[in-house]
């Protein structure tokens, strides 16, 4: 018996879970929000002073909340790169999230390794401009003099991680996090050096990766402190999904992930191969167009919400009276269509009505996923149930066609924060570990996320129909895409 704690600091807000060591059950839990600026024009900042982190942190474990706690487990956003100098200090401002500025860099750094396939087998992605190697090449074209000053590099969880424990001499990170950095490879284990001095223009120390139940240290309070990882990683161990499980994230953008025993190298840059927080895998593949697609049909049909598009589409039937919409607005990456548009096929008099269009608005963005999810299963992925997550999960147009077209069982989970409770199970099992109640390969067994669960049924057949006729209008309008 004992509790632990969960932190959970993503880009906006701190969210902390106290949790029964045994259960998982939550017992008290604290939120504050970053105290930083919104950039002018609004949306989120690029650059962060990560003591924002440490000082919502702090507001967030106010009033006693950590009292009794044995063991504290860190998530955090992914792709935030902290640039350390030889004292210790920050560089500059993180670099967070999705940084446009970095394109150029990210292809720039495709070009000079060798392409794709050059990258996918190097470490198991292709860089992109959120991602940390990405950034680093940024820096040093763009700030030279910053670039020549940065010693070290961490990430936000471990850059948490190493304050709490004081700035230890030894600094730390785990399997999830190295594996999304672009200078470590999920499928041996080690980072690739000579990549990050590729993007950096010199050598960096980089933290040690520890292993999934290993624990970073003790705090001077003699608190234990877990590995830690990242906030996708943490989300899945919060979840309880394990092999045979995929998740499907409804987001502006879509992503399918799915947990696999082996890192998966994919030359057409398609699949991200990242660790998991267990010692398995998560291969992820990511979508553009996901619930924009939807937002954008609301907008053309002039009606308020989601609920709405949602109530509206549920007055058609499966199908959309045979009208397809391809959902590539923003063009795609899965299949890789970056300059395409949007395509909207089948229309004839008796299909031309609001709850069709409606309809096939959410038909094509679970078939555009659906596409992703093939691309798993085409490399041996094992996908018997699909975890649902996100606002749009809810709606009753995706929970009434989403078992259908993927053809396995839906869990729609109850909205809880699966992040900091997976980060509270990390702990939970690096406090067992290390009392030797708990095997170090095994997490505990925690109690399953509420959900509801959907079965295709009898409507098998009608989704595959459905999806027979998305992928002709894809296959008419780009030939050969994936």
């Amino acid at each position: 018996m004992g509790i632990v704690a969960g932190l959970d600091s993503s880009p906006d807000f701190t969210r902390i879970v106290v949790c029964d060591t045994d259960t998982g059950a939550v017992l008290r839990q604290g939120y504050a929000p970053h105290p930083m600026e919104t950039p002018e024009g609004g949306g989120r900042p690029s650059d962060v002073d990560p003591q924002a982190w440490l000082l919502s942190l702090g507001e967030a474990a106010g009033s006693g909340l950590l009292e009794g706690v044995q063991a504290i487990g860190v998530s955090a956003q992914q792709n935030a790169l902290v640039p350390l100098d030889a004292q210790g200090a920050c560089v500059r401002p993180a670099l967070v999230g999705g940084d446009r500025r970095a394109q150029v860099a990210a292809a720039d750094l495709m070009d000079t390794l060798g392409g794709r396939q050059a990258w996918a087998e190097a470490v198991g992605c292709v860089p992109q401009a959120a991602q940390p190697v990405a950034k680093l090449r940024w820096l040093a074209r763009t700030e030279p003099d910053n670039a020549l000053r940065t010693t070290a590099l961490m990430q936000a969880h471990d850059w948490l991680v190493w304050q709490l424990l004081g700035r230890p001499a030894r600094r730390t990170t785990d399997r999830g996090g190295a594996s999304g950095t672009g200078y470590w490879s999920a499928a041996t284990g080690a980072y690739r050096a000579d990549l990050v001095e590729l993007a950096l223009g010199h050598p960096a120390m980089v933290p040690e990766v520890l292993g999934p139940s290993e624990a970073a240290g003790m705090t001077p309070e003699g608190l234990l402190i877990s590995a830690g990882t990242g906030e996708t990683m943490a989300a899945a161990l919060g979840l309880g999904i394990g092999l045979g499980d995929a998740v499907v994230s409804l987001g502006a953008s879509g992503s399918v992930m799915a947990v696999h025993p082996e890192a998966l190298v994919d030359s057409t840059g398609m699949i991200t191969s990242l660790a998991d927080a267990t010692g398995m895998h998560l291969p992820v593949v990511t979508t553009l167009n996901a619930v924009r697609a939807l937002r954008g049909t609301a907008e053309l049909l002039g009606v308020p919400d989601l609920e709405s598009l949602s109530d509206l589409a549920m007055k058609s039937t499966p199908g959309s009276h045979g009208l397809v919409m391809l959902p590539y607005l923003e063009g795609e990456r899965t299949p890789s269509l970056p300059h395409t548009a949007g395509t909207l096929a089948g229309l004839r008099r008796e299909s031309m009505k609001p709850e069709h269009l409606a309809r096939a608005a959410f038909e094509g963005m679970l078939c555009g996923l659906t596409d992703a999810l093939d691309v798993l299963r085409g490399r041996g992925v094992d996908v018997r149930r699909i975890f649902l997550l996100g606002a749009a999960a809810e709606l009753p147009a995706v929970q009434a066609a989403a078992p259908a077209l993927f053809g396995v069982q839906v869990v729609v989970p109850q909205p809880a924060d699966y992040t900091a409770i997976g980060a509270a199970r990390q702990a939970a099992w690096a406090l067992g570990v290390s009392q030797g109640t708990l095997a170090p390969h095994t997490p505990p067994t925690w109690q399953g996320a509420a959900a509801r669960v959907l079965e295709p049924g009898e409507e098998l057949a009608v989704g595959q129909a459905v999806r027979q006729q998305y992928t002709s209008v894809r296959e008419q309008t780009h030939p050969g895409a994936f």
